[in-house]
């Protein structure tokens, strides 16, 4: 295929593979081998996990840009623009840059079936390597050992947490879950495991992988201090300032990223300015981002009961003035369940919004509803046919001090994020 418009490269993309998710490297690690297999960087560092993942790669890259390095960052998915998916030294990589990407891949792959995922993780990769990068974070899209970015062997990988997701693809209990997402570790390298309690089948696994374990709460700690927070490993210990990501959550992100950097530092080094800057200055949208205010609106991803847990715990500890209204959608695969369930206590009315005319993985009003009132307790206000609606609802019943959140999917991100009602 050859085209200049970008929209109509990633049509083609999703035209071009019969399933959106094919596990499995061999058909992307051929590719890539066509295209000559180039590193997309001296040093790479991956980042996996359940949820947390994406504040990760921020705190990383924040570090590692205020130490000078020349840094590459791949996440995924996007919430406005494709672009989003892959920066380099912060700036997005434009559509030319993806294009001759898509190009090359295209010409390499023959008869190779690849996914939309696939082109999106050879094509930043491929950036990477043209951009004379010290440094690559990746993002693991779904899993681990099998997903398109475990093609390449990372210096330094990091598995934030381990819950239910995804089921269908990693397995229905955390042990399963959690031996598909060490796959990202490799022999004798560091891998770093930010949750306090991780499932055993990842611990076992890494093990037989013979990886350099760093373990949360054994090997690295970190403690608030009122206004700062200290991390520790071993004789180091910083103080630093709380991170702009607003979450108690973003601390055991935060202090993983440092764990990756400690375990690098001879190869990349270990600048504790850089450090406390690079944590007070990450940025990842749609982390309880605020978008409005009288009533405040914030935005999050949390798509899942251990982020749902996640967001009470920072409901908690930032209690509103007035009430709190939910703004919520999900996608089919989720436990809608066990995420209201999550934040029971926590919200005084929920404004369902179906999202099936987003995403066909997406939940229609009826089904939505269903799943949320089998919950008693919960107070639900009717399923809206769009996010825009739902939030729309929301904001006709708040007072000043109020405040919404607008959560469960990125679609529901975004759909929140291009609304031109909650901008500030």
């Amino acid at each position: 295929m050859t085209n200049h418009d970008l929209s109509a490269w990633l049509d083609y993309q999703q035209r071009t593979h019969p399933d959106a998710i094919a596990l499995g490297l061999d058909r992307v690690r051929e590719t890539w081998r066509r295209m000559g297999a180039p590193s997309p960087a001296p040093t790479v560092i991956t980042v996996g996990g359940t949820n947390g993942k994406g504040s990760t790669v921020a705190f990383l890259e924040s570090i590692h840009a205020a130490s000078g390095k020349r840094v590459g960052a791949y996440t995924s998915p996007h919430l406005l623009r494709y672009n989003e998916r892959a920066r380099i030294d912060g700036v997005d990589i434009d559509d030319a840059g993806w294009i001759d990407a898509f190009e090359r891949i295209e010409a390499a792959r023959g008869e190779i079936e690849l996914t939309y995922f696939e082109f999106g993780t050879l094509a930043a990769l491929w950036r990477f390597a043209q951009a004379r990068l010290d440094v690559a974070v990746l993002e693991v899209g779904l899993g681990g050992r099998l997903d398109a970015v475990n093609i390449i062997d990372a210096d330094a990988a990091i598995v934030t947490t381990i819950d239910l997701d995804h089921q269908d693809w990693l397995g229905n209990d955390r042990d399963s879950i959690g031996r598909e997402k060490a796959g990202i570790f490799r022999a004798g390298r560091p891998a770093i495991v930010g949750e306090l309690d991780p499932p055993a089948g990842l611990l076992d696994a890494a093990r037989v992988i013979g990886t350099d374990l760093v373990l949360a709460g054994r090997d690295y700690a970190w403690q608030r201090a009122g206004e700062r927070w200290h991390w520790r490993c071993g004789s180091t210990v910083l103080d630093l300032p709380l991170p702009a990501l607003d979450a108690p959550v973003q601390l055991a992100n935060a202090s993983a990223a440092i764990a990756a950097v400690h375990a690098l530092r001879e190869r990349c080094g270990w600048d504790e300015r850089a450090i406390a800057d690079g944590i007070a200055h990450a940025r990842a949208s749609a982390r309880l981002q605020r978008v409005a205010r009288e009533p405040d609106v914030f935005v999050d991803v949390a798509h899942n009961p251990q982020a749902a847990r996640a967001l009470a715990q920072w409901l908690a500890a930032t209690p509103a003035r007035g009430r709190t209204f939910a703004v919520f959608g999900a996608l089919g695969d989720k436990d809608v369940a066990g995420v209201v369930a999550a934040l029971d206590g926590h919200v005084d009315r929920w404004f369902p919004a179906a999202l099936d005319a987003d995403s066909p993985r997406g939940l229609s009003a009826d089904t939505l509803h269903e799943r949320m009132s089998a919950l008693p307790r919960v107070r639900i206000a009717p399923v809206s046919t769009s996010v825009h609606d739902a939030l729309a609802a929301a904001l006709a019943q708040a007072r000043a001090d109020d405040r919404i959140v607008a959560f469960g999917s990125f679609f529901v991100a975004a759909a929140v994020l291009s609304s031109s009602s909650v901008q500030t």
